[in-house]
């Protein structure tokens, strides 16, 4: 293979595009924006979180962690970011969203056979290709792969976590605690704030 086309340049896109370079593999990264904005991205960086900013358990004896385990093992630039931007989140992988991107962003301009290119694709390469665009996909694109698939919709679930400022939060109501009571930060990692049915359906 002369050359690999990687069309997303999220937390899928920016993997895929480090791995096969890795492999010795020439690989041009697409990005859209900021050409092309989208409903959920703040800004134009690489892989940005744009839910929450926890990637899920670290503990080995659960599905996610184990996960992560291999990651590590295979090289996984992903998880070398995620480990280098890493804050206290008890049992869970949680991690400064801005060094998180810059962390990849810095390795992927850094590696000789990727070139990124800052603009939205419209038509499906000819060449070998990875669409990792995931659910903010543009139209003309979405509009290819249902063409290319004969499908009208590809499905997406995910979770949109809300931002909460810290100053915001009665701490004489909120309490500090662990995730899994696993001997964690001794004040614990996570701030718990008791709602009522009322509350929480207004939250």
């Amino acid at each position: 293979m002369t050359q690999l086309h990687v069309i997303g340049g999220g937390l899928a896109g920016t993997e895929a595009a480090w791995q096969t370079a890795q492999r010795g593999i020439p690989t041009t990264l697409y990005e859209m924006r900021p050409q092309r904005t989208t409903p959920a991205h703040q800004t134009n960086r690489l892989a940005e979180l744009v839910c929450s900013n926890s990637l899920g358990s670290n503990l080995p004896d659960r599905a996610s962690g184990m996960l992560k385990v291999e990651l590590r093992r295979m090289g996984s630039l992903l998880m070398r970011a995620a480990d280098a931007a890493a804050v206290p989140a008890g049992g869970a992988l949680a991690v400064d969203r801005e060094a998180f991107a810059d962390f990849i962003e810095t390795a992927l301009a850094q590696h000789p056979l990727i070139t990124l290119r800052r603009e939205e694709v419209t038509r499906i390469p000819q060449e070998p290709t990875i669409i990792a665009s995931g659910p903010l996909t543009s139209e003309a694109l979405a509009q290819e792969l249902e063409a290319l698939l004969g499908q009208e919709a590809l499905y997406f679930y995910d979770a949109l976590a809300p931002l909460v400022n810290a100053e915001s939060l009665n701490m004489e109501i909120a309490f500090r605690a662990s995730r899994y009571d696993r001997g964690e930060q001794p004040d614990g990692d996570y701030i718990n704030c008791p709602l009522d049915k009322a509350e929480y359906l207004r939250f």
